[in-house]
């Protein structure tokens, strides 16, 4: 079962209301004559817009007319299409007078579309009727007839180009399933295809991967952990040393020359000594201390502690443990030798802290967005770049899982349970990020604003699969699965979007957690205050989500004045139960933003049949079934 989702309740109509009524050359609509004025100048209504057009016969007042637009110079002129037609006309009389005089094929596709626009009081061209009907008969997988007509409709309101790919970015991005299945087919094609440039399949296949395991980099963080603490513990057996090693080493964590006895090298920075900041790696702190001179000594320490002490990823006995370490370094003398020890020291501490940190606090961040895991790689990697970071935690996890070494395969696996143990708000809040930076869905945005690193940004999937479109080794049905992401990823753009002070924002989402896969969609409506910020007080969001137990669920959150209001709609039995306990955990948490929680109501889905504008023929359908919200 494939579903889309509709604009929430009176945005089409918000939208189409605030937007400038005009009209072009060639476009046909249903308005009727208000008022008469002389020189055959005409006020005619078309649904809640008024204007005053020429007319190019006179006509009577009130009555109804099928007008196509001539002219659109210093005045709008209008010609008649079809005589006068009252209310109690049949609209499928409408439609066939109006199809006989524009001499348009009267198939059931026009028939429809047509149909759709008369009942929408929209006006359409000639050609836009050709092309739409032409659309309606090759629809995309999984695209209903009444998703297309709504989708058309957005094209014409909001003034969009009505071409094939707008069509196919809106009909296909308003799904809000399948887009897991549309990733793994086209990894499968790219994987088998052999016209594709290497580099390009390589780098492609790394982000994706990325996509479809959004907390594999945290497997392979807490691998290199463990096997920190391996190298550091007394305990544990030089095997058990020694296959870590290699691990960390083949991983291209460690240098190819690293063994037991030499693993833990201080890094010789090759830049200049600078100031110690607390936008500094743990890494970078380490080799400014062992840059440093006897006589600058003092300095280096305030600047070591003041490091330390903003650092937000260490517990307090951390802090403490490292603090008293630099207090002995201080009652030292101080020579190249005792600040090389310390150096040294002050590295395996560090690693040994964050090494904990990332075991137990893995999705915690400092204020310089920087967690455990960077701290930890540039304590282990000689110029350890952050680009690197994500390469090199599932370049650990893959050669973990391939490996024979029965310690590195234990290690893996408690890696895994331990990331599973710990996901969370901040864990799923995390991935999406992580996703949605791949995915690359506000590329031209960040491409034009020059925001971001311009390198990490041509490394996400769109431009990947623009490059991959217009290369022409491609083989057609690469190309047409690239092309159906490709739609996917625009038709958030196209349904986002801003209209005075109220904005929405639709994001889709595919997660994958621990071989669960699921599909997300967030449609967030709201409004700006006058300083052109997001109004905190007042929105409505909706998540579209298709899960393997859950099947599908659609949470509705209505915001007001900072009251929350929740709405679960859900079909398995049992659900409301297994929510109760959670309630409270929410309200809590609700209360630490300055929300408060009205209710959470878990209710199942109300399907109702509903009526289309098509005529009644046995090849039309004359009502489906949708689900009502």
């Amino acid at each position: 079962m494939s579903t889309s989702f509709n604009p929430i309740q009176g945005q089409t109509n918000q939208v189409q209301m605030n937007q400038p009524f005009t009209l072009r050359e060639g476009q046909v609509f249903h308005g009727t004559i208000k008022q008469l004025y002389p020189d055959q100048m005409a006020e005619v209504q078309v649904g809640g817009n008024k204007f005053v057009a020429k007319l190019e016969v006179p006509l009577k007042a009130g009555d109804a007319h099928f007008f196509q637009v001539t002219s659109t110079g210093a005045q709008t002129e209008l010609k008649v299409v079809t005589g006068p037609m009252g209310q109690s006309t049949p609209m499928n009389q409408q439609i066939q007078q109006l199809l006989q005089t524009m001499n348009l094929p009267k198939s059931a596709e026009m028939q429809q579309v047509m149909g759709h626009f008369l009942k929408e009081q929209l006006p359409i061209s000639r050609e836009q009727l050709l092309a739409a009907e032409a659309w309606m008969k090759n629809l995309p997988e999984g695209v209903s007839k009444q998703d297309a007509l709504g989708a058309m409709q957005k094209m014409v309101e909001l003034k969009m180009p009505f071409t094939q790919n707008v069509f196919h970015a809106l009909t296909v991005g308003a799904k809000t399933d399948g887009m897991s299945t549309s990733i793994q087919q086209f990894m499968q094609q790219l994987s088998t295809s052999t016209t594709v440039n290497d580099q390009m399949k390589a780098n492609l296949m790394q982000t994706l991967q990325t996509i479809q395991k959004p907390l594999e980099g945290e497997i392979g963080a807490t691998i290199v952990a463990k096997a920190t603490e391996t190298l550091f513990n007394p305990n544990e057996s030089q095997a058990n040393k020694l296959q870590m090693l290699n691990l960390l080493k083949d991983a291209g964590i460690l240098p190819k020359s690293a063994n037991l006895s030499n693993w833990q090298q201080v890094q010789q920075s090759t830049q200049a000594q600078q100031p110690i900041t607390n936008q500094m790696l743990a890494g970078q702190v380490v080799s400014q201390i062992a840059l440093t001179k006897p006589a600058q000594v003092p300095q280096m320490v305030q600047q070591v502690q003041n490091w330390l002490q903003n650092n937000e990823l260490l517990s307090n006995n951390q802090k403490a443990e490292l603090s008293q370490l630099i207090q002995r370094f201080t009652q030292l003398p101080q020579t190249p030798q005792t600040i090389e020890v310390f150096a040294k020291q002050f590295q395996e501490q560090l690693m040994k802290a964050f090494s904990q940190q990332q075991q137990t606090a893995m999705f915690s961040q400092d204020g310089n967005g920087l967690a455990s895991k960077e701290q930890l790689l540039s304590l282990l990697r000689p110029e350890f770049q952050p680009q690197m970071l994500d390469g090199m935690l599932r370049n650990v996890v893959k050669l973990g899982q391939e490996t024979q070494q029965p310690y590195v395969q234990s290690q893996v696996t408690q890696a895994d349970a331990a990331v599973q143990a710990q996901v969370d708000s901040k864990a799923m809040e995390q991935a999406m990020k992580n996703v949605l930076r791949s995915l690359g869905v506000s590329y031209e945005s960040a491409l034009a604003n020059k925001a971001g690193d311009i390198q990490a940004l041509a490394q996400s999937l769109k431009p990947q699969l623009l490059a991959l479109i217009q290369d022409a080794q491609v083989p057609p049905a690469l190309r047409d699965s690239a092309e159906m992401l490709m739609a996917r990823l625009n038709g958030m753009q196209l349904l986002s979007g801003e209209n005075g002070h109220q904005h929405q924002l639709v994001m889709q989402v595919p997660l994958d957690f621990f071989g669960k896969r699921m599909d997300a969609t967030l449609q967030w409506n709201g409004r700006m205050r006058e300083d052109g910020k997001i109004d905190p007080s007042y929105a409505r969001v909706l998540f579209y989500l298709n899960m393997e137990s859950m099947e599908e669920t659609v949470v509705d959150m209505q915001v007001q004045n900072r009251i929350v209001t929740i709405n679960v709609f859900n079909d398995s039995p049992g659900i409301g139960l297994l929510a109760e306990p959670l309630k409270q955990r929410l309200k809590a948490g609700l209360s630490e933003k300055d929300y408060h929680l009205s209710g959470v109501f878990v209710k199942p889905f109300e399907r109702e049949v509903k009526a289309t504008v098509a005529p009644k023929q046995d090849d039309v359908p004359t009502s489906g079934v949708d689900y009502r919200i």
